[in-house]
């Protein structure tokens, strides 16, 4: 047998060694893509905000685990948490699981409406999957409408209703009876549902990875009342957005919506433990699985398990007694402002969007006509990758940690954890402003970022 690399090995091994265990048994693609623009690190230890690499350099994380890390990362309390819970039964299924069940009271307590029954599972593409499930058995209709540009994981069933053809091309036909209409498309919408046979219309109160697009005041009500008129059951994916990370617990209450389904995810394992969650009122949870017969229709190996039931249980607690939805109100206003003044003095940031902690900066696209055939191949990769691009520069040069959006790669995203400080943001403020009085076309960060691209090609390991 080949020699295993041991635990304890792990603090020794070379950012050359990590590179080649990730391209030779994990995905060599993706190895080559992060080395292009350096974004290959190795991380050795993270607290809060910050991480560190092996030569103590250390690095302000406005990444945020896609929306995972609201607590920052290695919470003390979510440690504590766990430690509290090391010698309890972690997966016992046949039994009806302590944590899991507080953890579900809990959430019945906190969540909009009348949600009140969870299924827990391990992550958002698993919770969206539920999902279509409830909505399909709870309501005995099969379609299931979704919007254009959404974003709800790539699993079979979730990849079918997210809103980018790259991801589903190649992986035809997916889930039969799953559709599409434009975000904020409310007359669309009202189309699709007026068939009757529609079993649930779920959608983003904002769009993610779609490029951080927040709908005008007022859609997902209008969206509330159209699937209560046509008895389509309103799913709301919470996954990026929940847990105080658009300055309120939940961003549906920004609109007073009260959904028949909530998924949620990310940050409800506190950075740590992964999770994931389905909630749904009394009324539908019985029509789906009441009683001993339908009980065990859906059911999950390690949903509940008590360490992440425990995480979720201590995650509510810290977003509560330290106030984060507020917290990321203040300092998303405060964020935003900035980056508008910015947006002002820059043409080459087209618009700035968001709430709260979650906020998008898109880019001018490249210019036709002359300049298209002078910059040539660089005008069209800067079009293509210039929220790549930025995030390098402000990774390599700035040591901030920042990453663009799945749906529209012309957009980078700025979640920091909601425990950020204001001086921490004034720091990504002042980088940026530097970043853009240097490159202030997008063909200037093109060729910028060509030479850090060919540099990676040649890296030595």
């Amino acid at each position: 047998m080949e020699k295993l690399i041991k635990l304890a090995d792990l603090a020794s091994l070379s950012r050359g060694q990590v590179r080649e265990n990730f391209k030779n048994y994990m995905n060599p693609g993706l190895c080559t893509l992060l080395g292009l623009l350096d974004l290959d690190k190795l991380y050795v230890r993270a607290e809060g905000v910050y991480v560190w690499d092996p030569e103590g350099n250390r690095y302000l994380d406005f990444l945020g685990g896609f929306g995972s890390l609201n607590l920052g990362h290695n919470h003390p309390r979510i440690l504590a948490a766990l430690e509290q819970v090391s010698t309890m039964p972690n997966l016992l299924q046949a039994s009806m699981g302590m944590a899991a069940s507080t953890l579900a009271h809990n959430l019945a307590q906190i969540t909009p409406g009348k949600l009140n029954n969870t299924f827990f599972c391990n992550s958002g593409a698993e919770a969206v999957e539920g999902a279509i499930k409830l909505a399909r058995i709870a309501t005995g209709r099969t379609r299931i409408i979704s919007c254009k540009s959404g974003f709800h994981g790539k699993t079979l069933g979730s990849l079918s209703v997210t809103g980018r053809e790259k991801y589903q091309k190649g992986f035809e036909p997916l889930l039969p009876d799953c559709s599409m209409v434009s975000f904020c498309g409310l007359n669309e919408l009202e189309e699709q549902l007026k068939t009757r046979d529609v079993a649930g219309f779920i959608v983003e109160p904002i769009q993610g990875e779609g490029g951080i697009i927040v709908p005008e005041q007022g859609y997902l009500k209008e969206v509330e009342v159209l699937c209560r008129r046509y008895g389509a059951l309103l799913i709301v994916d919470e996954i990026q957005t929940g847990l105080g990370r658009t300055g309120k617990m939940f961003a549906v209450e920004h609109d007073n919506v009260e959904p028949d389904i909530l998924c949620l995810a990310k940050s409800l394992g506190g950075g740590i433990m992964p999770i994931g969650a389905v909630i749904t009122t009394q009324e539908i949870w019985n029509k789906a699985y009441g009683g001993i017969e339908k009980c065990l229709l859906h059911t999950s190996t390690f949903g509940g398990n008590t360490w992440a039931a425990a995480a979720g249980i201590a995650t509510l607690e810290v977003i509560y007694e330290e106030d984060l939805s507020a917290r990321a109100a203040e300092l998303g206003d405060y964020l935003m402002s900035g980056l508008r003044s910015l947006q002002e003095k820059y043409p080459i940031i087209a618009d700035v969007r968001g709430r709260g902690l979650l906020v998008g900066i898109e880019f001018e696209q490249p210019a036709k006509g002359v300049l298209a055939k002078v910059a040539g191949a660089v005008n069209k990769l800067s079009a293509e990758y210039l929220g790549a691009m930025v995030a390098g520069v402000l990774l390599n040069q700035y040591k901030i940690i920042t990453a663009y959006t799945l749906n529209n790669p012309n957009v980078i995203r700025l979640e920091p954890p909601l425990i950020v400080t204001k001086e921490q943001l004034d720091v990504v403020l002042q980088a940026m402003e530097e970043i853009f009085e240097k490159n202030r076309s997008l063909l200037g960060f093109g060729l910028s970022s060509s030479k850090t691209m060919f540099a990676g090609l040649f890296r030595k390991k």
